[in-house]
């Protein structure tokens, strides 16, 4: 019961992060604008379709790990927030990318830099990526030290974001 708690818990926290408080925090710095009024349509197209296909690389991320993986992807420097994967996944979205769903937020969130379109929305944009690297580094480390060769080999063929 506790695991599934926390898996839930996970999932939500998740969501509630990266699809809104970080688009947020880009609509506030960016003086609250009326994306309607103040974004040309050809440009809400094309962030409406970032952010769609963002959403969506990391949903199916997502429910690879869950059934693939058998966890949940929400760890923090180190800090186990839900249950961690047991399983090392080499197919369906990693096997492009070692971080598919950390590659959907960034498409997700470049598709708010466009509708936004502001100097402070790219700024928060670059401070997300730049924390998220080095998070990166940490969730590294951990998988090299729970799977072994198995890892070691899989970054040799596969990039870490794109």
């Amino acid at each position: 019961m506790i695991r599934i708690i926390r898996e839930i818990a996970g999932y939500v926290l998740g969501l509630v992060v990266f699809v809104g408080l970080i688009p947020f925090l880009m609509w506030l710095a960016s003086g609250r604008p009326d994306i309607m009024a103040t974004t040309p349509a050809w440009l809400l197209v094309i962030g409406l379709a970032l952010a769609v296909a963002g959403l969506v690389l990391s949903l199916w991320s997502i429910l690879h790990m869950r059934h693939v993986g058998k966890g949940n992807p929400f760890d923090a420097f180190g800090h186990e927030v839900a249950p961690r994967t047991q399983h090392l996944m080499t197919d369906g979205p990693y096997r492009f990318s070692r971080n598919p769903m950390l590659l959907g937020v960034f498409v997700l969130l470049a598709g708010v830099v466009a509708i936004l379109h502001s100097w402070q929305s790219v700024l928060i944009f670059a401070a997300f990526v730049a924390i998220m690297l080095c998070q990166l580094a940490s969730e590294e480390k951990r998988l090299a030290k729970d799977f072994g060769d198995e890892y070691a080999e899989y970054c040799k063929h596969t990039r870490r974001i794109i």
